[in-house]
């Protein structure tokens, strides 16, 4: 194999010298550049880096086995540009490992961490020496120690020995863990909470094994909180007493307020395909008092869809699995789509959205299971008014609900790898309770990511849902209890909730005007293919099909489409065109571009 070594200066001017390698494979070439090292710059360093050509090149050979090494050197010293220098270079036979010495005691003799990475340790006999790969050995094993309590621990041995001559090497390593330490008390400080609150977060008891991926764990716990702006849980090594090490955790409380601001756009998501500005401000109070109470009240301006949400959380019996939710808010948002027959045009024309102005208040209680499901139960007030084939509606709904459901990640990053999650609420209403008719409402929702050969991704989803209502009340039902399709999360390539069936009906005036207004019924689904181009960016493509239907009235509808997505540091930001590829009754053949951010479970 034949490749030069040029300085990165080269590419603004012309380098003072090149490097050719020439008689070795890629992977002993790339270790002699390494241990060349950066190229010279000035005279003074091309002379010295000359000077050390053979030391470089032989220890390069020696790391990797190669002890009968030869090197031959040519040097151009070109009066007009760089000199060369050529390298040719016999690696000669190399030096096997003859046989492998390892001997452990201590506590790490049973643990099947040690075990399990033992297995997976490629220093054998009959392989070739490399020098990196025992030190690579030697550091895991130190590490691996450190991380699993083991501070003793020590070598009584750790050599190689070569014979140059027979090409034959042996490996000495000789370790003791000794004991492996366990956790002690764990002290907070800096915080402002109840004595003891905190304490339910910390993920071991006392006298459990150490070990540093539950004090990861215990970071991200205290880091989900929202309470804290800087956290360092700090393991006393040297207050370690009884081979016990206590626990320091260090806490800053965030401001007692913060105000964010954000401002966007929405263009084209609804039926009109106009631009429409959104202004959102979020207050939030990350700790009211010394129980953990916390709240967030956001207010979002928009010409059609204004909003003021405000929640309440109190932790009950656990700051993070058991939580209280007193919510309230007024919502104002669009459905569907609303048309009137034109007599001249002999067709339908978009006249608006089913509009509706929903208030709030309601309690939520959320608890996860030892099992790592997140159980919910709910009691709900809505009031919702809204206008219907010119017939104004003011429904009253008490509704209780619960839900359960599971995510599962294949690792915590932003953009897993795999994972999955399933969803399943119930929610009911009757008169006897306070509502204005009866209604059970039924969702279950499923999401799936594998990732195949590092590059090749798939991500499906499926959303069902189910309104059990009497024919007759079928309009007391607020269009925010009913099922619409479209959107970035939904069908892609039509506008946000306007695809459902339609009704017609004849307005005072004695024209004909039908209305998208929801449907009973709800069956989406989505496959979506996504291709790595690089760690940080995708190519996707995608094929979305379903929609919400009434008895008898199922039109599915078909949209295909891709996109780009960036995989930022704040989680994947996807640019996506879709394409619907059906006509229905109440639309044309439509497309959409969609920018859509955050981690897909």
């Amino acid at each position: 194999m034949i490749a030069s070594l040029l300085p990165a200066a080269a590419q603004a001017a012309d380098p003072l010298l090149r490097v050719n390698v020439s008689g070795v494979d890629e992977a002993l070439h790339k270790n002699i550049l390494a241990h060349l090292g950066t190229l010279p710059e000035s005279e003074v360093q091309r002379r010295a880096f000359l000077f050390n050509v053979d030391d470089a090149v032989g220890a390069a050979l020696q790391s990797v086995g190669y002890y009968h090494g030869e090197v031959t050197q040519t040097l151009n010293r070109n009066e007009k540009g760089p000199w060369e220098l050529v390298l040719t270079v016999i690696p000669g036979e190399p030096t096997r490992i003859d046989w492998v010495d390892f001997r452990f005691a201590g506590d790490m003799l049973n643990d099947r961490t040690f075990a399990r990475w033992l297995d997976n340790v490629s220093l054998r006999p009959g392989d070739v020496l490399n020098h990196g790969r025992y030190e690579t050995f030697k550091a895991e094993l130190g590490a691996i120690a450190l991380s699993r309590g083991y501070f003793d621990g020590e070598y009584s041995k750790a050599e190689i020995r070569v014979n140059r001559d027979e090409n034959r090497a042996t490996i000495s390593l000789h370790f003791n863990s000794g004991i492996r330490y366990r956790f002690g008390d764990v002290n907070f400080d800096g915080d402002t909470l109840e004595d003891g609150f905190l304490d339910k977060l910390i993920p071991f008891d006392k006298d459990t094994h150490y070990a540093t991926r539950r004090l990861s764990t215990f970071n991200s716990k205290l880091q989900e909180t929202g309470y804290f702006r800087s956290i360092k849980v700090l393991p006393q090594l040297d207050k370690a007493k009884d081979n016990e090490v206590p626990v320091r955790v260090e806490l800053e409380n965030r401001p007692d307020h913060s105000i964010e601001l954000g401002l966007g756009a929405d263009i084209g998501s609804s039926t009109d395909k106009s631009f429409e500005p959104r202004v959102r401000v979020t207050w939030r109070t990350p700790q009211i008092n010394r129980y953990g109470h916390s709240q967030e009240t956001s207010i979002e301006w928009s010409p059609d869809r204004p909003k003021f949400l405000t929640t309440y959380t109190i932790p009950l019996t656990h700051p993070l699995d058991d939580q209280l939710k007193i919510r309230m808010g007024l919502l104002r948002d669009k459905y569907g789509v609303s048309q009137i027959y034109d007599s001249e045009k002999l067709d339908f024309t978009n006249t608006g959205q089913l509009d509706s102005t929903k208030g709030l208040l309601g309690v939520v209680r959320t608890q996860r299971l030892q099992s790592g499901w997140l159980w919910g139960y709910s009691l709900d007030y809505i009031q919702e008014s809204y206008t219907q084939s010119e017939t104004d509606y003011d429904p009253r709904f008490i509704l209780a609900g619960m839900s359960l459901s599971s995510t599962v990640r294949g690792d915590a990053s932003l953009d897993p790898k795999w994972g999955y999650r399933h969803s399943y609420s119930l929610d009911y209403a009757d008169p006897s309770l306070g509502s204005e008719t009866r209604l059970t409402r039924i969702q279950a929702k499923f999401k799936w990511i594998e990732t195949f050969f590092e590059k090749h991704r798939i991500v499906a989803r499926a959303d069902f849902g189910v309104n059990l209502v009497a024919d007759s009340d079928v309009a007391l039902v607020p269009p925010s209890l009913r099922f619409f399709a479209g959107g970035d999360q939904s069908i892609r390539g039509y506008a946000y909730q306007e695809l459902g069936p339609y009704y017609e009906y004849t307005t005072a005036e004695g024209q004909v005007g039908r209305e998208v207004g929801g449907g009973r019924y709800l069956a989406v689904g989505s496959v979506e293919y996504q291709y790595y181009l690089t760690p940080t960016w995708r190519l996707g493509s995608f094929v979305d099909a379903g929609n919400a239907f009434d008895k008898d009235q199922f039109e599915p509808v078909i949209a295909v489409g891709g996109g780009v997505h960036w995989i930022s540091p704040i989680g994947p930001i996807k640019l996506d065109l879709g394409v619907g590829l059906n006509e229905t009754e109440t639309l044309e053949r439509s497309w959409r571009i969609h920018l859509t951010m955050g981690s897909e479970l």
